[in-house]
């Protein structure tokens, strides 16, 4: 087998995001002469990008300042808010918005369409990007980053050699910066081998399932964000939904629930068809076309789950950070200053010691500091949590005190407490109709014969003592249908359905026992999203 390739560059940045595309042309802005290199593992910049998405636009406008003069493909300033309170039966305007939902002068954008275009600004500037490349590993020598390892291509089932087999390369950088997004899979490495989370709450994350429709003419309303809260969830659930109105007639939608959730029957996708077949909902799906699905992860845990953000020769930025403002609902913009200032403390310093305490002095960490109690404040119910956010708004966030997060994989009950009850598939008639027939609209693809990127640890524990606790729930949590427990003579047997994977990483997450590691496949494989 032959030796893998090295290609040494000053710095290589792993993810296309807003992050790591604001770090590179960030840093060929600053200085020309830089090598920079940026990996990606979908197919193409953007194909894996989700997110609602409204912007604030300040760092954007730092970063390209004549953007408005050629935005991104899709970009629809807000023209109105609201927040609806949902019953089963009904729906109440909230007489007022919050101030941190507030979104005058934002825009909503969609964020694959917005990384595309962004990295092309970013090749224009000589940043060299590399779609179909997916970090395996970090390349540690004596305590020190020194680059980054891609995933071998081709190899089969039984380890055997098929056509096209090449192993991966290796990156060898002066810097490297992790800009991998919610639950990065290298970055998750890092933290463990560093212990970079040692002084850091817990981190939390919610799951965000997102379509993308094509109404009928006249069923939109370009520029109003719509938000809910309520019902289908129950008042200990944590989560809500969007409703982003584009031009055309399309509407970017979605429904989050926060993986801290107890119930272990609990089934996020089957909540949010019920949502959209509420009586004030459903009128918009006469005649309209789905056009895209997904889900993603996302980081909920906010500033006292922040790691460390540095190790020698690497930074962590971006939500693979864990900077992401919940209350807001929003972490781009975060994400675009995450990346110009890693960029210029890399240009000023040449190392990337200090860049923890840069972050934690800037204008993110007061961001985040003002708002670190509201998200944590929901463990007391829905009421109780808007009660807590309530006071943490009027306080602005100078409450003497920090709330805790805690392990979203701890939180479920067993079925043995007698609280939650299994439910029956929900089937609205509004599409899709079943979690097999979403992958479709998220056009997900992976070599059938690829290795199974999703890692468990002892399949034995899912047909024991999982089955007998909760119920597998992995067989409900995942938005793709993924996990299967399927009945055979000897006793039931975990199937894993890798090709339907979106690479949420829900299951990496939530998981009680904690034995499912979601790793890098394949470069190239997973969703194709189209401006989602």
């Amino acid at each position: 087998m032959s030796e893998r390739d090295v290609m040494a560059y000053d710095v290589a940045i792993v993810g296309a995001g807003p992050a790591g595309l604001a770090c590179a042309l960030r840093m060929k802005q600053q200085n020309a002469d830089l090598n920079v290199c940026v990996l990606e593992k979908a197919s193409a910049v953007g194909a894996h990008a989700l997110a609602g998405a409204v912007i604030e636009t300040e760092a954007l406008t730092e970063l390209v300042p004549n953007w408005r003069d050629n935005p991104p493909p899709i970009c629809v300033p807000v023209e109105k808010d609201e927040i609806l309170w949902m019953t089963e039966k009904g729906a109440t305007k909230l007489p007022m918005t919050p101030p941190q939902m507030n979104n005058h002068g934002n825009f909503i954008v969609s964020l694959g369409a917005m990384t595309a275009w962004l990295g092309d600004i970013a090749e224009e500037a000589g940043v060299e990007i590399f779609p179909g490349f997916a970090a395996a590993e970090a390349l540690v020598e004596d305590g020190k980053v020194i680059g980054i390892r891609t995933g071998d291509m081709g190899v089969g089932k039984d380890g055997g050699e098929r056509d096209g087999y090449a192993l991966g390369i290796d990156i060898h950088a002066d810097l490297t910066v992790f800009a991998e997004g919610c639950r990065g899979s290298v970055s998750k490495q890092l933290i463990k081998q560093f212990e970079l989370d040692k002084d850091a709450s817990p981190q939390t994350y919610g799951i965000g399932i997102k379509e993308l429709w094509q109404l009928a003419p006249g069923k939109g309303s370009t520029g109003l964000v719509q938000h809910t809260v309520g019902w289908p969830l129950k008042s200990e659930t944590y989560g809500g939904s969007f409703i982003y109105h584009l031009e055309g007639d399309k509407v970017a939608m979605g429904f989050v629930v926060g993986l801290d959730y107890k119930d272990t029957y609990l089934k996020p996708f089957d909540l949010w068809q019920e949502l959209k077949a509420h009586p004030k909902l459903a009128d918009m799906f006469e005649g309209a076309e789905l056009l895209n699905y997904g889900a993603r992860a996302i980081v909920e845990g906010g500033w006292q789950s922040m790691p460390k953000l540095e190790v020698p020769g690497a930074m962590l930025i971006g939500d693979g950070g864990g900077m992401l403002n919940v209350p807001k609902i929003k972490g781009i913009h975060i994400a675009l200053r995450s990346g110009i200032l890693a960029a210029e403390h890399y240009h000023e310093k040449k190392t990337s010691e200090g860049w923890d305490g840069v972050l934690r002095s800037s204008v993110i960490a007061k961001e985040l500091k003002k708002v670190r109690n509201i998200r944590p404040g929901f463990k007391w119910g829905l009421y109780g949590g808007f009660v807590n956010a309530g006071w943490e708004t009027v306080t602005m966030g100078l409450s003497p005190w920090t709330l805790a997060n805690h392990a979203d994989h701890s939180s479920l009950r067993k079925v043995s407490e007698g609280k939650d009850q299994p439910t029956p598939p929900v089937d609205t008639g509004i599409k899709p109709k079943d979690r097999l027939s979403a992958v479709y609209y998220a056009s997900t693809e992976h070599d059938e014969e690829q290795p199974v990127h999703l890692h468990v640890a002892d399949t034995n524990i899912c047909v024991t003592q999982c089955a007998e606790e909760y119920d597998n729930p992995c067989t409900r949590f995942c938005p793709a249908n993924v996990y299967e427990m399927v009945e055979e003579p000897a006793g039931k047997r975990l199937q894993i359905n890798a090709a339907n994977c979106v690479h949420c990483k829900t299951c990496d997450i939530k998981d009680p026992y904690q034995i499912i590691n979601w790793v890098t496949p394949e470069g190239g494989s997973g969703p194709n999203y189209s401006n989602m």
